[in-house]
């Protein structure tokens, strides 16, 4: 029976890695095929309004307090148990929660939206006060409400269906690439026609999913419900692994905020041409450890760990052949940016061979974060990544100021700042394992 399952669970692994390459790869081409047509339709100008308008709205998603990642959690363990109604009585709460959250933020931003000038926020005259506040509205409107609707990403992961997740990113820029081509021809450019069109296609890929979902899955179709006996595992799990993401998320920005306070805002480009290109080996990368997360869920609680030590030396061979695509981006970067970017845009190699060095830190240190997000033993994680937080900017100081390491200097603060979690979490994984076969044989 054990073996069955386990067999069950690889070849579902499998399987949601190919749907999750083409669905992501056929989407991926979608976007890059919307940007001119959407620099087309807007001008260089509302575009760049545009793009600003989106980066403020994806913080939306923190406000979630991590309650998708712990519906993702308690909804696979639940089901590992075989408690179809404990499952269905933490997406009722779930839903309930988020939807709440989801309503008073929508009504902050729409009465706020009165009283906030908008042509100094984004430094534009060209666009008239009303269309910036009108597309502020319908864009939060469908960027909350798809905050809601997006739980259903955490339940299709929980029952380890990733690559519907990425299907609906699939249809989500189909539609998006098809709304954008009607409006370029039928419609003058007007960024708040852009902001129906996206916010329509981010929700109808959704709902779609939903649909799919709850058909198959009746008895968890939500009802407005909130118990404390649910609501309390999804926030205690769930603000840690909110954390963790604002610790990461911190990381990041202050790099770029070094970067332009340091050197100039001009440097910062070169910083995200090199990370831009590095990162297709973790998006690679990502592909292959996303759906590992519930699948370590699922196989934990029902204590099949010769599963799971095996797929973590599988995760770890895939490593090896990280560091050889590393080792290859780091010699061929300078000529592919050359002829991506231009013959007079110029990176340094330190900076390549820093920004590699990353890539190889954050890859190791995810292949052991899948497994405990997956048991919820992240508290570990959760002390590494804030130490991780406060590091950073001193060491990048330090490397820049006092060591003349350059732009480099800051990516270097970056990767000692996250070793920390390199060397504490396979121990902290190599420790659970042994004490749980232990329990599993004795």
């Amino acid at each position: 029976m054990v073996n069955d399952v386990s067999q069950e669970r690889t070849r579902n692994y499998f399987v949601q890695i190919k749907g999750t390459v083409i669905f992501k790869g056929v989407a991926m081409l979608s976007s890059f095929f919307a940007i001119p047509l959407m620099i087309r339709y807007l001008g260089q100008v509302q575009f760049g309004v545009w793009s600003t308008l989106l980066t403020v709205m994806s913080w939306i998603v923190f406000f979630d307090l991590g309650v998708g990642n712990g519906l993702r959690n308690k909804v696979t363990e639940a089901l590992a148990k075989s408690d179809r109604v404990l499952a269905a009585g933490y997406i009722s709460s779930g839903y309930t929660l988020i939807g709440i959250i989801a309503f008073f933020i929508y009504l902050l931003i729409f009465f706020a939206s009165f009283f906030i000038s908008w042509q100094s926020v984004f430094n534009v005259t060209s666009v008239s006060e009303h269309i910036l506040r009108a597309t502020i509205q319908i864009a939060a409107l469908f960027v909350v409400f798809n905050f809601w609707l997006g739980l259903i990403a955490a339940l299709l992961s929980a029952v380890q269906r990733t690559s519907l997740v990425s299907f609906g990113q699939l249809i989500s820029s189909l539609l998006a690439l098809l709304f954008i081509g009607i409006l370029l021809y039928k419609a003058e450019g007007n960024i708040s026609y852009l902001a129906l069109s996206y916010g329509l296609s981010l929700v109808s890929a959704n709902l779609i999913l939903s649909v799919i979902f709850f058909k198959d899955n009746a008895d968890f179709r939500p009802s407005f419900l909130l118990k404390r006996e649910h609501v309390h595992p999804l926030l205690s799990i769930g603000m840690k692994f909110f954390l963790i993401q604002l610790a990461v998320l911190v990381i990041f920005t202050t790099d770029k905020m070094l970067i332009t306070q340091l050197f100039g805002p001009q440097y910062v480009t070169q910083y995200e041409v090199v990370f831009k290109l590095f990162s297709i080996i973790t998006f690679f990368h990502t592909l292959i450890s996303a759906p590992l997360w519930s699948a370590y869920t699922d196989a934990y609680h029902r204590g099949d760990m010769k599963w799971v030590k095996n797929m973590l030396k599988k995760q770890v061979y895939v490593y090896l052949a990280i560091v050889a695509a590393v080792i290859v981006a780091v010699i061929l970067a300078q000529s592919i940016i050359k002829v991506w970017i231009g013959g007079e845009f110029v990176v340094s190699l330190p900076l390549v061979i820093t920004m590699g060095g990353f890539i190889l830190i954050s890859t190791w240190n995810n292949i052991f974060a899948m497994f405990l997000n997956g048991i919820e033993a992240i508290q570990v994680q959760l002390y590494t990544a804030v130490l991780a937080m406060f590091l950073n900017i001193p060491i990048a100081l330090i490397l820049v100021k006092y060591f003349g390491f350059g732009l480099s200097g800051v990516v270097i603060g970056t990767c000692i700042s996250l070793s920390i979690a390199s060397v504490v979490l396979p121990i902290q994984v190599l420790g659970i394992l042994r004490g749980k076969m232990k329990k599993v044989n004795g």
